[in-house]
C-alpha cells in the first residue's frame, strides 16, 4: 500500500513555499500608470526600474526630494516614458490625504497600485496623529491611499492593487485595544507584526468589496531581501543590521520582478484576495485569517483614517 506524501500543517507552509521556483511574466506594460510608494530604495526602487522598462508611467509616492530626482534620472535611462514624483511623509496622514489626492487629480486612469513603503521601529513613537508609528505608516497610510484610489481604479478596471506585506505578520502583535502600545511594553518586531496583520485583514474586506468590479487586491512577502527598512533607528540597530542582518540576505531585484509578475501576468487576471511569498501562493497565518475580527479592524482603520464619510462601502 503506498502512503499518502507528508505535508506540512497550514500554519508552516511558507517554510516549503518560500524554496519554490518563482513565476516570471514578459508581458508589456506600455500605457499603464503605476502608482508605487517607497520607491527610492530596496523594493519599491526595483519594482519601479523592472514596470518602467516594460514601458509603465511611474507614479512615485516619496519624502525624499533629492533621491526622487536622482532616481526619475535613473528611470529616463531606461524609459521613454516620463516619470513623476510626489512628495509626502507617510507618518502624517494628512500629507497622504493631500498627495492622493493631488495624484487623483492629475492622473485620470490608474491601473496598477503598489504600496511598498514601511518602516521598523525599535522604541515606541506616536505620529502627529496620535498613532504608533509603524501601524501608521505600514497599515494606516497604505490603506488610505488604497480607499481614496478606489473609485478611480474601479473606472479604470482592469487594475490591480498590490499590498506589500510580510512573513513579519506572523508576529502578530495585534490588539485592538491597544493599537498604540499604551498598556504594554514596545516590541519592535510584535509591532511591526500587528501592522502586517492589520493590512492583510483589510485585504480580505477590500477583496470582497471589489468582487465584480474589475479590481483585484493582493498582498505578497517581498522575500528575505536587502532594503533601507530599519535605518531610521539610530546607530546601533544599523550597525547591528549591516554586519549581522544584511549580508545574509538576498537581492532585492528578485522583489521587483515578484511584483512586476503580480502586476502585469495575465494568469492573475482575476486572481484576488491572495497572499503571495514572492509569486507563489501561500496560507497566511490563522490569525490573519480571522474575518470577525478583521471586520472590527477594517472599521477601526475607516475612523483612524477619517474616511468615515467618504463612502468606502460604495466603491
Amino acid at each position: 500500500m503506498m502512503r499518502n506524501k507528508f505535508q506540512l500543517p497550514d500554519e508552516l507552509n511558507f517554510l516549503t513555499v518560500g524554496r519554490l521556483p518563482q513565476k516570471v511574466s514578459t508581458t508589456r506594460m506600455d500605457g499603464k500608470v503605476c502608482v508605487i510608494t517607497g520607491t527610492t530604495s530596496g523594493v519599491g526602487r526595483q519594482a519601479a526600474l523592472r514596470l518602467a522598462k516594460a514601458g509603465a508611467k511611474i507614479v512615485m509616492m516619496v519624502r525624499n526630494v533629492e533621491k526622487a530626482e536622482n532616481f526619475c534620472a535613473e528611470i529616463r535611462s531606461i524609459s521613454e516614458v516620463e516619470p513623476a514624483y510626489f512628495l509626502a511623509d507617510f507618518t502624517d496622514l494628512s500629507q497622504v490625504r493631500k498627495v492622493t489626492q493631488e495624484i487623483l487629480n492629475a492622473y485620470p486612469k490608474i491601473d496598477v497600485l503598489i504600496n511598498n513603503a514601511g518602516i521598523h521601529m525599535t522604541t515606541r513613537h506616536l505620529t502627529v496623529d496620535g498613532n504608533e508609528a509603524a501601524f501608521a505608516v505600514n497599515h494606516l497610510a497604505s490603506f488610505l491611499i488604497t480607499s481614496l484610489l478606489l473609485k478611480r481604479m474601479t473606472e479604470s478596471a482592469p487594475s490591480r492593487i498590490i499590498q506589500v506585506n510580510s512573513e513579519g505578520h506572523r508576529f502578530n502583535g495585534l490588539r485592538l485595544d491597544d493599537l498604540n502600545w499604551g498598556k504594554r511594553r514596545y516590541n519592535g518586531y510584535l509591532g511591526y507584526g500587528a501592522s502586517k496583520v492589520a493590512q492583510l485583514m483589510t485585504v480580505w474586506e477590500l477583496n470582497d468589496l471589489l468582487k465584480g468590479k474589475g479590481v483585484t487586491i493582493n498582498a505578497m512577502h517581498p522575500g528575505a531581501v536587502k532594503s533601507n527598512i530599519g535605518t531610521n533607528n539610530g546607530i546601533l540597530y544599523n550597525l547591528f543590521s549591516r554586519y549581522l542582518i544584511q549580508p545574509g540576505l538576498k537581492s532585492p531585484v528578485i522583489s521587483g520582478e515578484a511584483l512586476y509578475y503580480l502586476a502585469s501576468s495575465p494568469e492573475l487576471e482575476d486572481i484576488s484576495g491572495k497572499f503571495y511569498n514572492l509569486t507563489n501562493e501561500e496560507i497566511p497565518a490563522p490569525h490573519a485569517r480571522n474575518r470577525e475580527l478583521g471586520r472590527q479592524v477594517f472599521q477601526k482603520s475607516i475612523e483612524l483614517t477619517n474616511l468615515t464619510n467618504e463612502n468606502v462601502y460604495e466603491v
